[in-house]
């Protein structure tokens, strides 16, 4: 019965069913557990000061640049069946360490203001090492087929996080929710070495090379730098993630601009946020099972990524006539939904025919340095924006044009990741005979 089901709503072979399941469970855990805390978040901004928030973003770059060489130095020197579990697990630590730091109310604004820097490196990390082992567990048509519903795990954690706030914020409080997350990511670990047993258990339709993912990769722990300047393809997909960065954080800006002049309340601000998020959740289930992964099946990776940008393109456009309340909530479902839905598993695919220490060292250096970076340049450049005078339409305005070039820059990547997967194939036939 689960089969027959399965089958309707994927293209899944019945010798990827249960590595597909445990990986569906692990990024569930791993995006309700972050959308547990975003709503939390978000407040932590507030209460930090919105006038703060670039500062905070630049803060968030730092972090990330001293944390990419020791990820590195761990990656060097460890499996990947130890070094993930390494990774949720210092988090979880940090989860508990802020729990008893602000039940016991010990400095509250400089609090906030760490635990939003923090959150913003915990989310990057988390998320980018459960799509570097995808990416290394899964081939790229594989990825083409699976990736869609995979994603869709992640999808009903971001709408069951939401409604655990919802649920919980007032009768325990927004700190508890803190404990909530924290066992909900130690699940997550759980589950992914359950999936990475099934892979190995089950080699045939995942094995791609002589390679030994049960071994260190070895190598820098700053290598991950130099493939992203080396390979043409992989600074392609940096400057997608860049672009992807300015148009978040511009729409970040104008909705915590625009939140916080529609309401003084806390309580009220983090049902807002929840309600959003909530949305967005519903939304992105709805259109992952009913085929994400045939549209890129059948239209391609690049077509997938640019999804994203074209809603970015018509947002934008609308903000710049009306930076209202309901156009941001709006704006920030469709946007994030079509990156949820569509796009970030189609980014994802990227790097499905990159090498293993690029899945692993360059895919975290352009997740986590490119992506923060490009936060903490965007957040300095809306600031300055607002110097200069500009209106919250004006800046929506000069956007547009931008995030064009996103669009155009996507296609060029399917192209390239295409070509790519076709030589894959043909050398993989070739060792086979």
């Amino acid at each position: 019965m689960l089969d027959g089901l399965l089958r309707k709503l994927v293209d899944v072979r019945p010798n990827e069913v249960r590595a597909l399941l445990w990986s569906f469970g692990y990024f569930f855990a791993v995006l309700c557990a972050y959308y547990i805390l975003r709503p939390l978040r978000d407040e932590m901004g507030i209460i930090g000061g919105t006038r703060q928030l670039h500062w905070l973003f630049t803060a968030t770059f730092v972090a990330i640049l001293c944390a990419i060489p020791l990820y590195g130095w761990v990656v060097a020197r460890y499996s990947r069946e130890k070094f993930i579990p390494i990774v949720y697990r210092f988090f979880i630590v940090n989860i508990l360490i802020f729990w008893l730091l602000l039940t016991f109310e010990i400095e509250t604004v400089y609090v906030a203001r760490a635990f939003f820097v923090w959150i913003s490196v915990f989310v990057i990390f988390v998320v980018s090492v459960f799509w570097q082992l995808m990416a290394d567990l899964f081939r790229a048509d594989q990825g083409k087929r699976l990736f869609a519903f995979i994603a869709a795990g992640g999808s009903i954690g971001v709408l069951l996080g939401p409604a655990i706030t919802l649920g919980l914020v007032k009768p325990i409080g927004p700190v508890n929710l803190l404990i909530v997350a924290a066992i909900i990511l130690e699940l997550a670990v759980f589950c992914m070495r359950r999936a990475t047993k099934e892979t190995v258990g089950n080699r045939t339709p995942y094995e791609r090379s002589s390679e030994h993912p049960s071994t260190p990769l070895g190598g820098s722990s700053l290598s991950g730098f130099l493939a992203v300047l080396k390979s043409p393809y992989l600074a392609g997909i940096a400057l997608w993630v860049f672009l992807l960065s300015l148009a978040g954080t511009f729409l970040y800006f104008q909705q915590q601009n625009i939140v916080t002049a529609a309401s003084q309340d806390s309580a009220t601000r983090v049902e807002i946020f929840a309600k959003i998020e909530l949305v967005v959740g519903l939304l992105t289930i709805i259109i992952q099972l009913a085929g994400t992964g045939r549209l890129i099946s059948r239209f391609g990776v690049g077509v997938g990524a640019a999804i994203l940008p074209l809603v970015a393109i018509f947002g934008f456009a609308v903000m710049a006539v009306a930076p209202v309340l309901l156009t941001v909530v709006i704006f920030q479902a469709c946007q994030r939904t079509a990156n949820f839905a569509i796009s970030n598993p189609a980014r994802e695919m990227f790097f499905t025919v990159a090498d293993r220490e690029s899945k692993f060292k360059a895919k975290s250096v352009i997740d986590m340095v490119v992506f923060r970076g490009g936060d903490a340049a965007n957040g300095w450049l809306f600031k300055a924006m607002q110097g200069l005078g500009m209106e919250l339409s004006g800046i929506a305005m000069a956007t547009v044009p931008i995030v064009g070039l996103w669009f155009v820059l996507s296609l060029g990547l399917g192209r390239a990741h295409q070509r790519r997967a076709t030589a894959l194939e043909i050398e993989e036939k070739e060792k086979s005979i």
